[in-house]
């Protein structure tokens, strides 16, 4: 896999430079190269992603960042029984916890919303810093849903950290999963709508669609200049209105 040239490897974190050191010099740099590309490609190229992390784990199987690095990518490429091995592996080596929402999330992606509900009732989630643990509460708010359990998943997300005021990372998508879930319970839109504008409040990256789910709430269709279909449908729309102001119904 091509290596973009500025990449020097230093951009990674001081923590995972630091594992790298258990490695010899130049497989170091390799590794540490392909690990800032999956970095890089993660969310604009997954399949990329995925490949860098396939060299780098080659490379070094047994340093931990390139585990979860590995688990990410195939967490991006929806290979959510192989994400789970990585992180699982990734954490054996460090013995932390911090990967635990997203490893409950791949027993949802493989299906099995129950095994990760049951994770978001299990110790280790005490052990999270408050950031992994909304991010846990969004994940079993998601299997609940999976369930078919619409109101159980909006009590999973009542929660302090949903009705604070302050702005945090999470922010915008927990308020957004409230607000999603409101929807599908039904009867609930009015206060769909107003959990929508709480999260284009605190979405100040773009991190949701919130913005586009309040206009379909508000009745409001989009064109895509881009779409040449769309195109079409105007002009021929433009043509019929035309049509009808000139009393026209078509050739004859």
């Amino acid at each position: 896999m091509p290596i973009d040239e500025e990449v020097t490897g230093a951009e990674l974190d001081k923590d995972v430079r630091q594992e790298l050191m258990s490695l010899p010099k130049t497989l170091a740099e390799d590794v540490a190269k392909n690990l800032v590309m999956v970095a890089r490609s993660l969310d604009e190229d997954p399949e990329a992603a995925y490949a860098y992390a396939k060299v780098a784990l080659r490379l070094a199987s047994r340093v931990p960042s390139v585990r979860e690095a590995a688990g990410f990518a195939a967490y991006a490429v929806e290979k959510y029984a192989e994400a789970l091995a990585e992180f699982r592996a990734a954490r054996r080596m460090t013995g932390l916890q911090h990967l635990w929402p997203v490893m409950a999330d791949c027993e949802r992606g493989m299906g099995r919303p129950e095994k990760a509900l049951a994770m978001a009732g299990e110790p280790e989630v005490q052990k999270l810093d408050k950031a992994g643990q909304v991010e846990m509460r969004l994940v079993a708010a998601g299997a609940r849903r999976d369930m078919g359990q619409a109101e159980a998943a909006v009590v999973t997300l009542q929660s302090p950290e949903l009705a604070s005021n302050s702005q945090q990372p999470w922010t915008a998508r927990l308020r957004y999963a409230y607000a999603d879930a409101l929807l599908e319970v039904g009867g609930r839109e009015e206060e769909a709508r107003e959990w929508f504008a709480k999260a284009l409040e605190a979405d100040a990256s773009g991190a949701t669609d919130a913005s586009d789910r309040l206009a379909e709430l508000d009745g409001v269709e989009f064109v895509d200049a881009l779409d040449p279909d769309a195109e079409d449908d105007e002009a021929e729309g433009h043509e019929e209105a035309a049509d009808r102001e000139t009393g026209v119904e078509g050739s004859p």
